[in-house]
């Protein structure tokens, strides 16, 4: 799963560089060659940076997972025995209601 998920944050992040190239290179004016290279000296600290963000995301997503699954969790003793439910009385609704004291103004 992390794999994949690399995979589509590399694969996005090089799809943008190249629509980022695509738009300046429509604009007939050539980038200065320092600041080529200052860009390409942060692209990896900036795809190292995201893919970081993406693993703590994936780290929570299983965490969560985990909690809703709940295989972890042994519940067995609040189950409710249905032997005891017979003896419960059902309360029976009161069917009394008026609605004339609603009306009186």
């Amino acid at each position: 799963m992390k794999k994949v998920v690399l995979t589509i944050i590399l694969l996005t992040i090089a799809w943008g560089t190249n629509l980022y190239a695509e738009n300046n290179s429509s604009k007939n004016t050539a980038p200065k060659q320092t600041e080529t290279n200052s860009s390409t000296a942060l692209k990896p600290d900036r795809i190292d940076k995201q893919v970081q963000e993406q693993m703590k995301r994936e780290e929570k997503y299983a965490k969560e997972q985990a909690f809703y699954q709940g295989s972890d969790y042994n519940l067995s003793e609040h189950e409710v025995d249905p032997n005891s439910l017979d003896s419960i009385k059902v309360p029976e609704p009161e069917y009394d209601f008026d609605m004339d004291d609603v009306y009186s103004d």
